[in-house]
């Protein structure tokens, strides 16, 4: 299943998605705001988010799950860009500072192991910024969008699900209060401001979660843990 079955790259090239992307990455650069020195990993469909920090991380890498094919966006800076398995990414232990998951974990064939191995080449002080499509929102609902394909979720169920897999949440936001459709996404600074303001963050079109690895945590959710018989001396 390549990129272009989900509309990826077509969107972000349109007038609407340029303008949705600029939305989204000013909520992104509000949580985080610099990024020098640091390697920065996005996973799924992140390469547009990624120019955010291209300037000042020591690297930017945008992976793309085999099931989406390589990303077909034109960076702005030097990058690096690569297709894996989301079970195996192809990194050591403890590699990135950063990861941005846009695009990746709705689209995610398994997303427990998508996690996991998320949690394996995140440093121990690193953060995990989640961009998932609300599954209240106005923006879940509409195909003619990325965002209206793969399997959404409500702010509680990514808090949920990544603290089943050995991260903390501190922090959640909110974007696309905006309405999918080209005349609102024309005003849509003047949508998002009021959105913020009186709307309730459930019903935003973008769920955003930043988590923590949660070092405190014996074993990732799945594995079992086996009783050892100990022989002590009488």
């Amino acid at each position: 299943m390549g990129g272009e079955v989900h509309g990826l790259g077509t969107f972000y090239a349109s007038a609407n998605g340029a303008a949705a992307g600029r939305l989204l990455a000013q909520r992104l650069r509000r949580t985080w705001p610099r990024l020098a020195g640091q390697s920065v990993l996005g996973i799924g469909h992140a390469a547009p988010y990624l120019d955010l920090w291209r300037g000042e991380a020591a690297r930017c890498i945008a992976l793309s799950p085999a099931q989406l094919g390589l990303a077909r966006y034109p960076a702005q800076g030097p990058a690096s860009a690569l297709v894996a398995e989301e079970d195996s990414l192809p990194f050591p232990d403890l590699s990135f500072d950063r990861v941005l998951l846009v695009h990746g974990l709705e689209m995610a064939e398994n997303a427990r192991r998508l996690l996991r191995e998320t949690w394996r080449i995140l440093k121990d002080d690193g953060r995990l910024l989640v961009v998932v499509a609300n599954r209240r929102g106005l923006w879940a609902q509409m195909e003619h969008t990325p965002f209206g394909h793969g399997h959404p979720y409500s702010p509680g169920q990514v808090s949920r699900l990544l603290a089943r897999h050995m991260f903390h949440v501190e922090h959640r936001d909110s974007a696309l209060f905006t309405p999918p459709w080209g005349p609102c996404l024309r005003a849509g600074a003047g949508w998002e401001r009021l959105g913020h303001a009186v709307w309730p963050a459930r019903y935003a079109g973008l769920a955003i979660v930043e988590a923590v690895k949660d070092l405190a945590c014996a074993t990732p959710a799945g594995l079992v843990q086996v009783p050892r018989r100990v022989l002590a001396p009488a």
